[in-house]
């Protein structure tokens, strides 16, 4: 969903008197406003509508995983058909 920037009028000294002592709560005035939007747009919009306009809205972006670093493989000896073996080369007989 498109997001809508609200602007609000509020006393400059009691924004920061608010500020300082969300800082201490480890939180901040818009984390805390936009729970509280969440929190009256769940308690006034009814439920069917809310339902609606999630299946409307787009599944969130997931995180991409970060790539694996690539590891160079050995190439593995083929399994050889049973009763075969390797002829050995001489000078390679200890």
């Amino acid at each position: 969903m498109q997001k809508t920037e609200i602007t609000l009028s509020f006393d400059g000294e009691k924004l920061d008197a608010l500020e300082f002592y969300l800082k201490k709560e480890n939180t901040t005035v818009q984390k805390r406003m936009n729970e509280a939007l969440t929190e009256l747009y769940e308690r006034i919009v009814p439920e069917a509508v809310r339902e609606f306009l999630d299946r409307k809205a787009p599944p969130p972006a997931r995180p991409k995983r970060p790539a694996r670093p690539s590891v160079e493989k050995t190439p593995e000896k083929a399994p050889r058909p049973e009763g075969q073996t390797v002829l050995e080369k001489e000078g390679d007989v200890e």
